[in-house]
């Protein structure tokens, strides 16, 4: 083998220099823009009824507690059940006692990319505690609450009471302004929160009726009954808002420059400097090509 069969031949090594040259180019390109940033999920729940209460036993020392709750959700979900019921050991002898009934309580909570919310209804409910079987805690018409949350925009949260209030047998009028308080002598006292809402800049939460409760029923081994209860309660966290396209900034030329400002009236583009380096590559290859063939045929 000797030194000529290693040559390649004049035109080959200009095609190939040219090729190499524009072929950078888009490759670059293609590889700057592949690269993106995702945003967080969104969240949203929504909850029926919760309690949070303890109840003390006439013949015993300790609390049971009673933690339960009805139609709680989150995204992407929805449920709807109208009666919960529930059991503590040493009241009614273990019996289980109906601790919420009503003709809808729903709850929904969904998410997608842009939006999350939550909304919960709960209508011509009945609400009870463990030693008042026939007395009900608390008889309203309907409530709702509702919580968006849209990305790049101010999340809201609402509340709603329509229709009457009955609190341990007597009807009460509920306001906005603060709690309502409701005593009954010999049962109990209630404390009542409507329309609770809170918003920051990517949350929104919306309760529209919190119950504080000290009962004293002294009726199927119970002495006392103390804590919370939560209603229709809705919430939401909004999607990261997506990335804002950025264009690059134009260099701003002083006026009578003439060196870029013809691109544009000539038919210039952003391959042009592609193209102008790959035109110096096929002379350099164009030149070495010709001073290879020079020695051959010397």
């Amino acid at each position: 083998m000797n030194g000529k069969n290693l040559r390649m031949p004049a035109r080959r090594l200009a095609t190939f220099a040219t090729a190499t040259a524009l072929a950078a180019g888009p490759a670059v390109l293609a590889g700057a823009g592949s690269a993106h940033a995702t945003g967080d999920e969104g969240r949203a729940s929504a909850v029926v009824l919760r309690t949070g209460l303890d109840v003390s036993l006439l013949n015993k020392t300790v609390n049971v507690p009673l933690a339960v709750s009805l139609n709680e959700v989150r995204a992407p979900q929805s449920a709807e059940k109208t009666a919960l019921s529930a059991r503590l050991d040493g009241v009614d002898g273990g019996k289980a006692f109906s601790v919420l009934d009503a003709q809808v309580a729903s709850a929904k909570a969904d998410v997608t990319g842009t939006k999350a919310e939550a909304s919960t209804t709960l209508a011509h409910a009945k609400l009870h505690v463990p030693g008042l079987p026939l007395l009900s805690l608390i008889e309203l018409g309907t409530v709702t609450s509702k919580a968006t949350c849209e990305a790049g925009r101010t999340p809201t949260a609402t509340s709603n009471l329509l229709g009457s209030v009955t609190v341990l047998g007597k009807k009460v009028t509920l306001t906005a302004d603060g709690p309502t308080d409701v005593e009954v002598p010999g049962v109990g006292e209630v404390r009542l929160d409507l329309s609770r809402t809170e918003t920051t800049t990517d949350t929104a939460a919306a309760t529209a009726l919190e119950l504080t409760v000290s009962i004293n029923p002294l009726k199927l081994n119970v002495a006392e009954v103390e804590g919370t209860l939560t209603l229709a309660k809705a919430t939401c966290e909004a999607p990261a808002a997506p990335a804002a396209a950025t264009t690059p900034a134009k260099d701003v030329k002083p006026q009578g420059a003439p060196a870029e400002a013809g691109l544009a009236e000539t038919g210039g583009s952003s391959t042009t400097p592609y193209i102008v380096g790959g035109a110096l590559a096929l002379l350099v290859a164009g030149a070495g090509a010709v001073a290879l063939a020079r020695r051959a045929r010397n």
